[in-house]
C-alpha cells in the first residue's frame, strides 16, 4: 500500500512538473525597433540554450520561476519566467563602449576616414584540465567534465539519451558560419564532440584547451574557434613542440590581419564626372552580382579592415530588392527611372535607372540540367568552405523537381565525376554524394571546368535551363590558373549555351578577381556565401534568379541632354563599362538577368549653370560643331536597352525617356542612395561630400519600407557596427 501511494505521489509530482514546463517565445529588438538576430539565450544553470533568428524571434523551453539570460554584444539581460509565455523587450546598448576585447586582441573601432583596425596582442587564454577531475561521479563523460572548468567554455547538449548531440563552444570567437564550435583533437587526430563523449574519462591522460590565436596558429582556420587537445593513455601520442609551446603560451602568435591575407581583388578606379558636350553617351553592361555586399558584411562582422577594392557599389546596391513593377508587355523586364536632389550634395541631381525581371514560380521554370562543380582541394577544408558549401547545396537540392537533373563534378589535384545525371526526385542519392565529399590536394580548376562543361553539354536540354554551378574559393594553382587563361577558357565554354553561376566561399585566400572573371565571361552571376542565412537567400528566396536566365547580354546606353546636364558620373559599374560602339555590336558580351532579379544604376548629374569643384574646363573645338538641339528642352536623358533572349543571337532594343522633373524620392531610392553613400565612404571616395555614418543611417531608415526579409534592417545594423 505504501509503495502504491509512493508511486501515485511521484506520478502526480511528475505531472505537475511537466505541466509547468512550457515554451517561451518572444522578439528582441534594439532601441531603434530593429530586430536583433543571434542574441544568445540560456536558461540559467542549465545547458538549454538557443539564439534569435533573423527577425529577432526565439523559442525556448522553460519552467515557471526559471531565469532566462539574454546576451548580445557584451550586454546581458535576465528575465524570470512567470505566468506569461511571451517575453519580448528592447535590448539595451552600451553607448560608451569604444573598445571591443576578444580572445584575438583589442581592436579600435574603425571610422570612415581611416577605415583601419589596430590590434594589440593580449595573448591567449590556455587551460590545462587535470585528468583527476574526470573521475568524479557527477561527470558522466569527458565533454561534460569540461563544463565549468574552463572560462568561456559552454557545453550544449540536446536530446539527452540515445541520440544525444553535443556541441562544445569556446565563447570569444565568432565563426563565419555563425557557430563557435571548437576543434577537437584526440591523440593528434581531429574528431567530433560525440566521439570525445564516448571516451572513458579514466583513459584520459591529459586535456588542454587552447583559445585565441594559438588555435589558428596550430590548425589554421579550423582552429580559429579554439582547440581542445586530448591525450589518451593508450594512444602513446606525444605533444609536438609547437603544441607544448602554445599550451605554455610562450610565443605570442601572429595575428592574421587583412593586410597579410591572400585575398585578391581587381583594382577599381572610381568613375569621375564626364562633360556632356564632349561625352554625351554613357554605356555599360548590367551587373546582377551581389558578392561584394556579403563579402564586405563578413569583413565588418569579423572586425577586419574593409579592402577598398572589395567594395563594388553596384553589387552592394543590387544586393537588395526594390519594389519595381513586373513587366506588362512582351519584354522580359520593366524599366523604371526617377530623378531627385542628391541626398549628399544639394547642388547635384540623382538619377535612378531600375530594371525588374519577370518573376516565374519554381513550377513554371523549364527543366534544369545542373552540373555542380565543387572545389574539394586542401584550401577548402575550413568550416566556412566545404562544410558550409555542402549545407548550402542541400537547400538547392530540396527544391529540385523530378524533371530536373543534377550531376556532380569535383576537382582537387585532378577532376572527376562523383554523380552522373540524377533526377531531382532522387534527393537521397544526391545528398549522399554531397555528404561524402572530403577536401585535400591541390587545385586544378581548369580541369574541373572542362569536365563539368563536357558533362553539361552531353546532357544538354533544348529549351531547358543548362547551367554549371561552380563553388570554390577561387584558389586555382594547377594547370590553367591565371586570370588571363581562365578568361580565355570560359569565353570558349560559353559558346556551348551552358550558363554559369559562381559561388564564392571562405576567406584568407579568396580570389574575388578570378571568380568575377568567370561569372562575367561565362554568361553567369557571382555570389559570396558566408553564412547559411546567405545560402537561404541565394538558393531559397532567389532560387529562380540564381538558376534561370530570362535575358542575356543586357546593355544600357544613356544619352544626356546638354541643355540641362553639364556633367554626369555613373556610381559604380567601373568594371562593366563598355565602348559606345559596343552597344549595337551583338558580338560583345554583357550581363545576364535572372527571373525576378532587379538591377539598379545611379547617376549623379551636375545641372547646367551650377558651379562645381569637379567640373574641369575643356578647350573649345576648332573643327567640331558643338551646337545643341533645343527641341527637347524638357528631357533630361534618353536611356536605351539592348538584350537577347536566352537562346537568341540578335539583340532587341528598348527606349525610355526621363523628363527633367524632380519628385519626392521613393523609399526605394532613399535606401539605394544610402547603400551607395555607404559604399563611397568605405572606398574613401572623392564624392561623398564629408558625410558620415549618421547620414547613411538616417537615409536608410527613411527608406527602409516594409522590409519583409529584414535585409534593410541588417544593413542599418551593419553601418552602426562599423561606426562604434
Amino acid at each position: 500500500m505504501k509503495n502504491l501511494l509512493l508511486l501515485l505521489f511521484v506520478a502526480f509530482t511528475s505531472i505537475q512538473i511537466q505541466a509547468q514546463q512550457k515554451n517561451i517565445t518572444g522578439t528582441i529588438i534594439d532601441r531603434d525597433s530593429l530586430p536583433l538576430p543571434s542574441v544568445n539565450i540560456l536558461v540559467k544553470e542549465t545547458t538549454n540554450s538557443t539564439i534569435t533568428d533573423f527577425n529577432g524571434n526565439y523559442t525556448i523551453s522553460a519552467q515557471v520561476g526559471d531565469i532566462i539570460v539574454y546576451s548580445y554584444v557584451g550586454n546581458t539581460v535576465e528575465k524570470t519566467v512567470g505566468a506569461e509565455s511571451v517575453i519580448s523587450f528592447t535590448m539595451p546598448e552600451n553607448a560608451k563602449e569604444e573598445v571591443v576585447v576578444t580572445l584575438l586582441g583589442v581592436k579600435k573601432k574603425p571610422n570612415f576616414k581611416k577605415l583601419s583596425t589596430r590590434r594589440k596582442n593580449i595573448g591567449n587564454t590556455n587551460t590545462n584540465v587535470r585528468t583527476i577531475k574526470f573521475s568524479k561521479p557527477s561527470n558522466p563523460n569527458v565533454v561534460q567534465s569540461l563544463s565549468g572548468k574552463v572560462s568561456g567554455l559552454s557545453i550544449n547538449t540536446t536530446n539527452n539519451g540515445i541520440n544525444q548531440s553535443t556541441r562544445i563552444v569556446l565563447r570569444g570567437n565568432r565563426s563565419v558560419t555563425g557557430t563557435n564550435e571548437a576543434l577537437i583533437v584526440v591523440d593528434g587526430k581531429i574528431t567530433t564532440a560525440k566521439e570525445l563523449a564516448n571516451i572513458n574519462p579514466k583513459k584520459i591522460k591529459s586535456t588542454n584547451v587552447i583559445k585565441g590565436a594559438g588555435g589558428s596558429a596550430l590548425y589554421g582556420s579550423q582552429g580559429s574557434n579554439g582547440v581542445i587537445i586530448v591525450q589518451t593513455k593508450k594512444g602513446n601520442y606525444k605533444l609536438s613542440k609547437e603544441v607544448k609551446a602554445a599550451i605554455a603560451n610562450k610565443p605570442k602568435p601572429k595575428l592574421i590581419t587583412p593586410e597579410k591575407a591572400k585575398d585578391e581583388y581587381v583594382e577599381i578606379v572610381e568613375n569621375s564626372f564626364q562633360t556632356v558636350k564632349t561625352s554625351p553617351l554613357s554605356t555599360f553592361s548590367i551587373d546582377v552580382d551581389k558578392a561584394s555586399y556579403s563579402n564586405v558584411r563578413r569583413m565588418i562582422n569579423n572586425g577586419q579592415k574593409v579592402y577598398p577594392d572589395a567594395v563594388k557599389i553596384e553589387e552592394m546596391v543590387n544586393y537588395f530588392d526594390y519594389n519595381y513593377p513586373q513587366p506588362k508587355d512582351n519584354h522580359p523586364f520593366s524599366i523604371n527611372t526617377e530623378l531627385i536632389i542628391t541626398p549628399w550634395n544639394t547642388q547635384t541631381k540623382l538619377v535612378k535607372i531600375g530594371l525588374q525581371g519577370k518573376t516565374y514560380n519554381n513550377e513554371e521554370l523549364p527543366p534544369s540540367n545542373l552540373t555542380f562543380l565543387i572545389d574539394v582541394s586542401g584550401s577548402m577544408s575550413a568550416q566556412n568552405k566545404l562544410p558550409l558549401l555542402k549545407s548550402a547545396f542541400k537547400l538547392l537540392v530540396n527544391q529540385l523537381r523530378a524533371k530536373d537533373k543534377v550531376s556532380i563534378v569535383v576537382y582537387a589535384g585532378a577532376a572527376g565525376v562523383v554523380l552522373e545525371p540524377t533526377s531531382g526526385d532522387n534527393k537521397k542519392k544526391i545528398l549522399k554524394a554531397l555528404n561524402n565529399l572530403q577536401s585535400g590536394g591541390s587545385t586544378a580548376g581548369g580541369k574541373g571546368i572542362n569536365l563539368a562543361y563536357k558533362l553539361a553539354e552531353q546532357h544538354f536540354k533544348k529549351n531547358g535551363n543548362n547551367r554549371v554551378i561552380l563553388a570554390t574559393d577561387g584558389d586555382f594553382n594547377v594547370g590553367e590558373s591565371s586570370d588571363k587563361s581562365m578568361k580565355k577558357l570560359i569565353e570558349e565554354k560559353r559558346k556551348s549555351g551552358v550558363f554559369l553561376s559562381v559561388l564564392g566561399f571562405g576567406y584568407g585566400n579568396y580570389q574575388d578577381s578570378k571568380l568575377e572573371i568567370l561569372a562575367d565571361q561565362g554568361n553567369g552571376n557571382h555570389a559570396y556565401i558566408d553564412t547559411m542565412q546567405e545560402a537561404q537567400k541565394v538558393f531559397g528566396k532567389e532560387f529562380g534568379g540564381t538558376l534561370y536566365t530570362i535575358a542575356k547580354d543586357v546593355k544600357i546606353q544613356v544619352e544626356f541632354n546638354p541643355n540641362i546636364v553639364q556633367a554626369y558620373r555613373l556610381i559604380g559599374y567601373e568594371n562593366r563599362l563598355l565602348e559606345d560602339e559596343d552597344f549595337i555590336d551583338d558580338t560583345k558580351d554583357a550581363g545576364e538577368l535572372g527571373s525576378g532579379h532587379t538591377v539598379t544604376a545611379l547617376y549623379e548629374v551636375i545641372p547646367v549653370g551650377v558651379q562645381n569643384e569637379f567640373l574641369k574646363n575643356v578647350s573649345d573645338l576648332k573643327y567640331t560643331n558643338t551646337e545643341t538641339n533645343n527641341d527637347f528642352s524638357d528631357e533630361l536623358l534618353t536611356v536605351k536597352f539592348r538584350y537577347k533572349k536566352p537562346e537568341g543571337k540578335k539583340s532587341i532594343e528598348m527606349v525610355h525617356i526621363q523628363k527633367d522633373e524632380i519628385n519626392e524620392p521613393s523609399k526605394d531610392l532613399k535606401f539605394a542612395s544610402a547603400v551607395a553613400l555607404f559604399g563611397m565612404q568605405l572606398r574613401a571616395s572623392s564624392y561623398y561630400n564629408n558625410t558620415n555614418s549618421k547620414d547613411v543611417i538616417a537615409l536608410a531608415k527613411s527608406g527602409r519600407g516594409e522590409d519583409e526579409y529584414g535585409y534593410r534592417a541588417e544593413f542599418i545594423r551593419l553601418v552602426k557596427t562599423l561606426n562604434k
